[in-house]
Parts: structure tokens; C-alpha cells; sequence
């Protein structure tokens, strides 16, 4: 095993730059910003002797459609065409959406593959989205082919909101699903977690029947918080796969020392039971006290600490970056993250 850690980006991906949401009927600045990419990146290139970047060359197409409706990656793949500096915001969302007669190459049926006024469309949104899935992709077959036991994928546009047919919550293609899929090729039983503050509805819709992956979220309140209709704890999973999707949601201004409980009583000691063979963490870090989504409590010293419970399952780790909007902070927490990870 190599000492450093690998982490996948393309510059590509900073392309996409939304600068306004829609957000309880008002007109507010983004916060999925390019900064937080540029956060990260500083923090880990100022060390190269710890982490090494890689650039993926080639975007995941089979992949998305593997695990994607091929209309909804064609409807963000048709934004393409829109003049540089025209910005769409999905705004008519269909209520018999199955019965439509839906054109993915009309950008006025976009709210057909799209479950929130967040998520807006550019030229450049289909090229940053893919090029964030290639780095789950990419980390995900490095370690599937035993060339690392983890690796981290700078994920940005998140994903873990993304479901088979349908984008939102700022996320395009589910990353971390995608690099489930790519472990698949040599581990049989998978667990993702997700530490994200908001629950990860897509990552749970995509699974909620596979009994071969272990789906855990922790986060915010649903009923108080983003994505506001799931993430509650009597979802379980559905047929096969119930048992197999474990959510909990925490308290507003949940600290550190609550959480590490919560990950350390229930998470862990699921992983275990399930006897997973490799993990996929959906590494969100709006948790952070000074985060101005999130409404946890954590701070830098606590993401080190479960970096540490997290890699003393000593699983091959696939890390995916999700959400994590306090630019300033951001690599210094996510470095903290990783580092019980290095050399490992």
C-alpha cells in the first residue's frame, strides 16, 4: 500500500458557479460555491507528502446510466446548449410526472427530473457534475483493485441527494452510489455512511432494496431540516433490503461528544454486525459549529477523532466529499478527516 492518500479532482469541476437559490420564497446567494473545492484544495496541496492528486480522464457515461434514469442525465446533458450566462431554475414540477410526456432536450421540462428550486442548470453544470462522479468513480477503482485501502474523491457538485430519476439539494449524479457500484466489482457487502448534516435522500432511494448494502445516515431533524420528508428512523429499508437502512436523526446543536457516541454505539457496531467487506463514507462537514446550514456543533479536533473511529474498522474506504459551507474551516476539517487515514 502506498503511504500517501490519493485525492481525485479536475479542475473541470470549479466550472460550475450558481449564484443564487431560491429558498422559502426568497432570492438567496449560493452556497455551493466553487471556494469550498478551493478550501480543500489548499489545505491538502499545502502537504504532499500526505496527499497525492490524481486527475480522472474520462467521464463515468455507463456509470451514470447505470445508476441514473437516462433522461435525467440527458436533461442536465441538454443544459449544455444554454447561452453562457443564462442560468435555469426548475420551477414546474409535474404532478403526474410517471404519465408526462417528458423531453429531456426541453430545458422547460427539467422540473420533471428535479425535486427542488436549488438545483439550477447551466452550460457548465452536466460537465462539472460528471466530472465530480468521475472522482468517486476513479477513488472507487483504485481501491477495488487493491491499489489503495482508502482514497478520497473531492467531490463538488455534491451528490447524495441525487436519486435514480431525480437531482436536487445542489447534487446532479450520486457520487458515493456510484462508487458502491464500483467496489461492487470486488466486495459483496458494502456499507455507506453518511455523516452529512442533511439526510442522504437519494443515497437511501437508490438502495432501500439492496439487502448487499448497509445504508447509515446520520443527521438533522428531517421534520425541521432539508430534505424535510425523509430521514426518519422508522425508515428501514423496503423488500430485500429491509433492515438494511438505518437512519438517525440527531438533535439541533448536537456536539462532538454526542455525535462520536451516535458513531460509535450505532454506526460502528452496525458495520460490524452486517460484517461489511469495504465502506463508502458520504463525508459531509456541514456538522461544523460555524457551519451556516447545519446546525450541529462539531469542531475541527472532532472530525480528527472520527477519521479515527472510522479507520479502525480497517475496511477499504472509499471517501466521498458531500456538503460543508463555512469556506474558511473546510479543508482544515476535511484534512482532519483524512488523516488517521494516511499510510494506512
Amino acid at each position: 500500500m502506498h503511504s500517501k492518500l490519493p485525492v481525485f479532482f479536475h479542475h473541470e469541476q470549479l466550472m460550475h458557479a450558481p449564484l443564487y437559490e431560491y429558498a422559502f420564497g426568497e432570492k438567496i446567494l449560493h452556497p455551493e460555491t466553487t471556494h469550498r473545492a478551493r478550501s480543500i484544495l489548499k489545505s491538502l496541496q499545502a502537504e504532499p507528502d500526505n496527499f497525492d492528486f490524481i486527475e480522472p480522464d474520462a467521464f463515468p457515461l455507463t456509470e451514470l446510466n447505470e445508476i441514473h434514469n437516462k433522461k435525467m442525465v440527458q436533461a442536465i446533458k441538454a443544459a449544455s446548449s444554454l447561452p453562457p450566462d443564462k442560468t435555469f431554475y426548475p420551477f414546474v414540477f409535474p404532478y403526474y410526472r410517471n404519465k408526462s410526456r417528458l423531453d429531456p432536450n426541453n430545458i422547460n421540462h427539467a422540473g420533471a427530473f428535479c425535486f427542488d428550486s436549488g438545483t439550477p442548470l447551466n452550460a457548465t453544470t452536466f460537465q462539472a457534475a460528471a466530472w465530480s462522479a468521475a472522482d468517486a468513480c476513479r477513488a472507487a477503482e483504485v481501491v477495488a483493485q487493491k491499489k489503495f485501502k482508502t482514497s478520497y474523491a473531492l467531490c463538488r457538485p455534491p451528490g447524495h441527494h441525487a436519486s435514480v430519476d431525480l437531482f436536487g439539494g445542489y447534487c446532479y449524479f450520486n457520487n458515493a452510489a456510484l462508487a458502491v457500484k464500483k467496489l461492487n466489482s470486488t466486495f459483496k457487502k458494502i456499507a455507506l455512511i453518511d455523516i452529512d448534516f442533511h439526510h442522504g435522500n437519494g443515497t437511501q432511494v437508490i438502495f432501500e432494496n439492496d439487502p448487499q448494502v448497509l445504508v447509515i445516515n446520520l443527521h438533522g431533524d428531517p421534520s425541521k431540516y432539508y430534505p424535510y420528508f425523509t430521514g426518519f428512523a422508522s425508515e428501514i429499508g423496503v423488500g430485500a433490503g429491509k433492515g438494511f437502512n438505518i437512519n438517525i436523526p440527531l438533535e439541533t446543536g448536537t456536539n462532538g461528544q454526542e455525535y462520536q457516541r451516535q458513531v460509535r454505539q450505532k454506526v460502528i457496531t452496525a458495520v460490524k454486525e452486517f460484517e461489511a467487506e469495504a465502506i463508502v463514507i458520504s463525508a459531509g462537514f456541514d456538522t461544523y459549529i460555524y457551519d451556516p446550514i447545519g446546525k450541529f456543533t462539531l469542531e475541527t479536533p472532532d472530525y480528527l477523532s472520527l477519521g479515527e473511529d472510522f479507520s479502525s474498522l480497517k475496511l477499504p474506504c472509499v471517501i466521498v466529499q458531500e456538503g460543508g459551507y463555512e469556506e474558511v474551516a473546510l479543508g482544515r476539517n476535511v484534512a482532519h478527516f483524512l488523516y488517521p487515514f494516511i499510510g494506512k
